[in-house]
């Protein structure tokens, strides 16, 4: 980016150049694109997170002062930490749950079938990810077994319940659950500023 040029957007589009700020969204797109792709929460699309990084993006035109003249860093800091309180505030939910707990709300039975998350992409064809085996370690044995039996034998989630000896809906929202955990274990390796120690830290 053109950091001069940037500066010059951001003080036109304060004084409500329409113009400005739309060229201002061409020259952040890459960036926002970029941190929406590799961005996993679940409950959330790829809009989602592109939504909320141009309303941070527009918070922060909104609030910058003009004389500090480092637009660039204060709006991709920022936008980079909106994504985190979200992430942050799920895996947060996650752990209150705990891996054991039976809490799944309308959205997981409601999209189970027709909404699957990109991760189960991930571990057909990328299981050798340094990532995907770090999130997989945090698994419990019956939860790896589930992935394995699904995903890896390429075998049908009713004949995992029935191997089990658990009624096939449960199936459903363990297999749901699982996938969430691992959403939740691949941002925090991919992005240890999701943990909040390590937020705390590095703020």
């Amino acid at each position: 980016m053109n950091y001069d040029y940037i500066e010059d957007l951001v003080r036109k589009s304060k004084d409500g150049d329409e113009t400005s700020k739309e060229k201002l969204i061409e020259e952040f797109r890459p960036f926002i694109t970029n941190l929406s792709k590799r961005t996993f929460i679940p409950g959330y699309d790829f809009d989602d997170f592109r939504n909320e990084c141009y309303r941070i993006l527009f918070k922060c035109i909104s609030l910058y002062r003009t004389e500090s003249h480092r637009f660039v860093a204060y709006a991709t800091n920022g936008i980079k930490n909106s994504i985190n309180d979200l992430i942050r505030t799920s895996i947060k939910t996650n752990n209150i749950h705990g891996s054991g707990a039976a809490v799944y709300d309308n959205y997981a039975e409601e999209t189970f079938d027709s909404n699957s998350p990109p991760i189960e992409d991930i571990l057909c064809s990328r299981y050798d990810c340094d990532c995907l085996k770090f999130a997989m370690s945090h698994l419990t044995e019956d939860e790896k077994e589930l992935v394995h039996h699904i995903f890896f034998k390429d075998m049908t989630l009713k004949s995992f319940s029935a191997q089990k000896g658990i009624c096939y809906s449960y199936a459903v929202k363990m297999k749901r659950f699982v996938l969430d955990k691992l959403f939740m274990y691949v941002n925090i390796y991919v992005n240890p500023r999701c943990t909040n120690k390590s937020y705390a830290e590095n703020p």
